[in-house]
């Protein structure tokens, strides 16, 4: 499998509503959902959990979870909904995952995890695929990362994609995990160095598309499988509208803000006629026009005016008319200049 370019998971934030925006910026790049365990998967609302539109393809369900039977019959239920993969977090720092005996705190039990992706791949026939970070707390990365790697390679898994972060479960906020650890890009390419047959991605502190494309030079002689954006791709959502041409190659234009707007608005009209609130699609699109003069404009816009009961596109195309407007002054500026 070779894939250039995912967007990362991220709770609260890669919901449907996002994910569909993303879409519109890249056809290329794969997109995941939020994480959901496997309990909730097998005991709530699963349509509200797992529906999604078929414009999101393709799209990854990341679960939640350590109980290898429920996450089997989780990811049977993803795969009948259309999922293109399922993907277990070996990852997420926070303290409900933490009590949970789920997330980052599965680095210490590679062969339980094994086990859990055993059964995933058993229960489905899309690919299996895990997300981890390098270690926890007083591990040895070098030791912790290439165990969990290893455990699950010897169950069938292939494909990985790793935070170069340690999480640090004592003494750190979730959100401080994000940030403080120092990253360890170098430990990743060693892992593929040292397992080539495994595809592995590399995650944590992207920042742009330029270092995203360092990440998959081989100069040194290895080549990653991949690059997983998080944060960046959330708040400057532009940059995606270059990754189909610079990371994959396509020859179709890069779609700028504007086409992405013009992409995204049947998905606004369709939700909306569904009795969604504007608001909550608007949300994932406040960075669009980052560093774009009327940026504050289009931000504001979307922030208040999406609020009011019955709002629809004619706001959407308020913001976008803001930002117009403000590049034609500085144009007209320019010109008088």
């Amino acid at each position: 499998m070779n894939r250039r370019l995912s967007i990362a998971p991220m709770m609260d934030w890669t919901d449907r509503h996002c994910r569909a925006f993303h879409r519109a910026l890249t056809a290329e790049a794969l997109l995941y959902t939020e994480m959901v365990t496997a309990p909730a998967v097998l005991h709530g609302d699963q349509q509200r959990l797992l529906g999604f539109d078929a414009v999101e393809h393709p799209v990854a369900l990341q679960l939640g979870g350590s109980d290898p039977a429920q996450l089997a019959e989780a990811a049977r239920i993803g795969q009948a909904y259309g999922y293109d993969e399922i993907n277990l977090n070996v990852g997420c720092p926070s303290d409900r995952v933490q009590s949970g005996r789920f997330g980052a705190c599965l680095m210490r039990e590679p062969d339980l995890v094994a086990d859990c992706m055993a059964a995933i791949r058993e229960a489905v026939a899309v690919p299996a695929t895990v997300k981890c970070r390098i270690g926890v707390d007083d591990q040895d990365p070098q030791v912790s990362l290439f165990a969990t790697v290893d455990a699950c390679a010897a169950v069938g898994i292939e494909v990985f994609i790793v935070h170069a972060r340690m999480a640090w479960l004592k003494g750190l906020s979730p959100k401080e995990n994000r940030d403080v650890p120092p990253l360890d890009y170098a430990l990743v390419r060693r892992l593929k160095r040292e397992r080539p047959h495994l595809s592995i991605s590399i995650n944590g502190g992207i920042t742009s598309l330029d270092a995203a494309e360092a990440h998959l030079d081989d100069s040194d002689g290895v080549q990653l499988d991949g690059v997983m954006l998080g944060r960046a791709a959330y708040h400057e959502p532009a940059i995606l509208g270059q990754a189909d041409r610079r990371l994959y190659g396509a020859a179709t234009p890069d779609v700028d803000a504007f086409a992405a707007i013009d992409r995204y608005r049947p998905y606004l009209a369709a939700r909306l006629e569904e009795g969604v609130h504007l608001p909550a699609m608007t949300r994932h699109m406040l960075g669009l026009m980052h560093g774009r003069p009327g940026a504050r404009a289009f931000r504001r816009i979307l922030t208040v005016e999406s609020i009011p009961a019955g709002a629809g596109l004619e706001v959407v195309d308020r913001a976008v008319d803001a930002v117009r407007e403000a590049e034609a002054r500085l144009e007209l500026r320019g010109e008088a200049a």
